[in-house]
């Protein structure tokens, strides 16, 4: 059989993306980064580079930077929380989840956008995990109805409780990142049966342009030696923190997420690294980073080619919208995006669900979304040659009045060769009227309902759960917090 052509998008010619890397090397080596963080200053220094403790800058050299290159996996497996499912990685394989840590939810009864909190967390979770074609979980909503101090691993609680789907996640604190670590090494049974088989990403993004936080170096490190991938999320915006050209703030692109991976690397050799991002064609009249921008999804299209160029996984922010409602733009820009990042064969796509520039999440276009993801992916598994000959044996003994509904050829293959769209509507207009005459939105609303009254949640054993809840409220009592809402909702 002739295998089918996996159609591929992109966007650098060869010389322009070398010399994107190119610039990347010499900014790195002539520039450098500012890096807050003590420890990983020290690593710095003590594989040979400048340091310069007064500012916090730091040049690295090429030699490191290519050493450190070769050392990181070039795919990368993931696994559910039953440890069974994988999940490759790299390569041009393609897994959509939602995004992290949107501030608002969009109500669809009153079609507002309203902070979000724990329920809506644990909707959002059990919504996700129903998504087919949305391969991994994120800790997506911020509840605020939850400390501050112990928020990070209390969205891991509602997600591990409620999905066995691996989790995109990040902590905003420091001291964040234990308790999570106590969650997926208890998940696992053990921190090295999580680094045999990781659970989750974890995401660390620098501050543009060209600064590693506290915060975001601390987490490259501690997921390092815990064998935790860190997706490495640069976020230039195109004039205002990056420069205005698209190939300007790609070179700044490539220096920031090069430093990231070279940190990794001192922090343990061979750690992984996801080449990842959430840039923005920034736009000057508003003042806004437009995610849905034609110009975005360039940046992130580039990068991506760029990221599988130097042989590491990669992931953007596309399949999401800027939109306040799910809308025609909802769905124009989500779609777009969708297929493009399947077409540059983005290993990790976050947005699904996400409007208002990363703000926001809908249940209704979470759903809506699962079916642009499973269109996407339907896309870039190409044609198949199913049969040999393909069609010839089908016309033998045509006639006039020759049809094809009845066959068994078409009862055989039909089911795997087409999709069945369950959001999208295609029924006459008469049908469409006896059903109630509803438009996208009101049908994925009706989805949303129908899953969380109907399915059951994806819940791990008691046993397991309590050792999870006891995690997150021993943190809560450390940092002083006298209780959390309760997430057992099923």
């Amino acid at each position: 059989m002739i295998p089918p052509a996996r159609p591929r998008s992109e966007l650098l010619s060869r010389p322009l993306l070398d010399q994107i890397v190119e610039e990347g090397f010499l900014l790195l080596g002539r520039e450098g980064v500012f890096v807050e963080n003590r420890e990983a200053r020290s690593l710095l220094r003590g594989a040979g580079q400048d340091v310069d403790e007064s500012t916090g800058r730091v040049r690295i050299g090429r030699a490191l930077i290519e050493t450190c290159l070769a050392s990181t996996p070039g795919r990368i497996t993931l696994y559910d929380r039953s440890g069974e499912r994988a999940y490759d990685v790299g390569g041009d394989e393609v897994h959509f989840d939602p995004g992290s840590a949107a501030v608002r939810i969009l109500d669809h009864a009153t079609q507002r956008e309203r902070k979000a909190g724990t329920r809506d967390l644990v909707e959002h979770a059990r919504v996700a995990d129903a998504c087919g074609s949305v391969h991994f979980q994120s800790t997506a909503i911020v509840a605020s109805d939850v400390p501050e101090v112990v928020a990070d691993s209390f969205r891991m609680l509602v997600g591990l409780q409620y999905s066995a789907k691996p989790m995109v996640t990040g902590t905003f604190r420091v001291q964040g990142f234990r308790p999570m670590l106590e969650m997926l090494a208890a998940v696992r049974g053990g921190s090295e049966e999580l680094r045999r088989k990781p659970l989750a990403i974890f995401d660390a993004c620098p501050s543009p342009p060209l600064k590693w936080s506290e915060l975001t170096a601390q987490s490259l490190i501690d997921a390092a030696r815990a064998g935790i991938p860190s997706e490495l999320i640069s976020m230039g915006l195109t004039g205002a923190t990056s420069p205005v050209t698209i190939a300007g703030t790609l070179v700044q692109h490539v220096a920031e997420t090069l430093s990231g991976l070279v940190i990794c690397q001192l922090a343990r050799s061979g750690a992984p690294v996801i080449f990842g991002g959430s840039p923005a064609s920034f736009d000057m009249r508003r003042g806004t980073t437009p995610m849905g921008a034609v110009e975005t999804m360039m940046i992130d299209m580039a990068y991506a080619q760029i990221g599988k160029s130097l042989n590491l996984p990669t992931h953007a922010y596309m399949g999401l919208s800027d939109s306040k409602l799910v809308d025609a733009q909802a769905g124009y820009e989500t779609g777009m995006g969708a297929v493009l990042a399947a077409l540059a064969g983005i290993n990790v796509v976050s947005g699904a669900g996400m409007l208002d520039f990363e703000s926001t999440q809908s249940l209704e276009k979470l759903v809506i979304d699962d079916e642009i993801c499973a269109m996407a992916l339907r896309l870039i598994e190409g044609i198949a040659q199913r049969e040999d000959p393909l069609a010839l044996h089908l016309f033998e003994g045509s006639g006039p009045n020759s049809e094809f509904l009845s066959r068994p050829h078409t009862r055989e293959w039909y089911r795997r060769e087409h999709l069945f769209a369950r959001m999208a509507d295609r029924n006459p207009y008469e049908a469409w009227l006896g059903l109630g005459g509803k438009s996208q939105a009101e049908r994925a609303h009706d989805r949303v309902a129908e899953i969380l009254a109907k399915t059951a949640p994806n819940v791990p054993d008691d046993s397991l759960r309590a050792e999870l809840i006891r995690i997150v409220s021993a943190e809560a009592a450390r940092s002083g917090v006298g209780g959390l809402p309760e997430t057992r909702m099923d």
